[in-house]
């Protein structure tokens, strides 16, 4: 099974373009987020006609918003809200025997302090609120993946010491988000195929004039596994030619795939 999340920034928007990576990248499964649209405006059709008519999603007017598009057949799927919040952040199915979990964690603002800035409490609250989920529930047979919005190692960030102090990267989310990994039974797949040493990104900001040159990337997108996946993963791919497409998302596909 070839599978990719990608935060995709509107997929009305970006419809001819998630239609082109689907094909041009042989997907089986892809998974979204920030989808932004309510359920009854997604282009199922679209999706459907080109041959991947199975979709499981969960979206909102104009924020948030998850959905799994698949080749394969969905035998099952559900969510949960987090924090006591109703906002489309996560979404799962069963395909192919793997039980697929899509997450969209809060970004948390601009301040890194849950004082001043509720937004970064609502962050942190939502992670410690996964970490729960997923140690009194040990994945199995599972692939976890999403925008998480936390670069946690060091070479995932264009310089770990100017943002130390910026959400996203910041010590409380780099070992919230470590210890979900660990505790909650998860292998980040990507460091496994790659190592810790190798610098990744999967987002490039808008506001830079050329991202390409400046490469001010961090890897806020993450695929992970249960353990029992671990020896299953034959690829790992970041699709960074896709920053530069027309009108493209600020984050690019990560793609892995599974021996059977």
């Amino acid at each position: 099974m070839k599978l990719a999340s990608w935060n995709i920034n509107s997929v009305r928007l970006r419809q001819t373009l998630v239609l082109d990576r689907l094909e041009g990248l042989g997907l089986d499964v892809l998974c979204l987020q920030e989808t932004k649209t309510e359920d009854q405006f997604f282009p199922v059709d679209a999706f459907a006609e080109a041959g991947w008519p199975h979709i499981a999603m969960r979206g909102e007017k104009s924020y948030n918003g998850v959905a799994i598009i698949s080749r394969l057949p969905i035998t099952e799927n559900s969510y949960q809200n987090w924090t006591g919040r109703t906002d489309c952040r996560h979404i799962s199915a069963r395909i192919n025997g793997q039980t697929i979990h899509n997450f969209y964690v809060p970004a948390g603002g601009d301040e890194p302090d849950r004082t001043l800035n509720p937004k970064f409490g609502h962050k942190l609250d939502f992670l410690d609120e996964m970490t729960a989920h997923f140690i009194a529930n040990p994945p199995q047979s599972s692939i976890l993946v999403g925008d998480l919005n936390i670069a946690p190692l060091e070479a995932d960030v264009w310089s770990s010491r100017q943002l130390r102090n910026v959400v996203s990267h910041t010590d409380i989310e780099r070992e919230k988000l470590l210890n979900l990994i660990e505790a909650g039974g998860w292998i980040d797949a990507v460091r496994h195929h790659y190592g810790t040493e190798e610098i990744l990104y999967s987002w490039w900001s808008y506001r830079a004039r050329d991202w390409q040159s400046s490469n001010r990337g961090r890897r806020l997108d993450h695929i992970w596994v249960s353990a029992d996946n671990q020896e299953k993963i034959a690829k790992i791919d970041i699709d960074t030619p896709t920053r530069g497409a027309e009108k493209p998302s600020d984050h690019v596909p990560l793609i892995i795939e599974l021996a059977s």
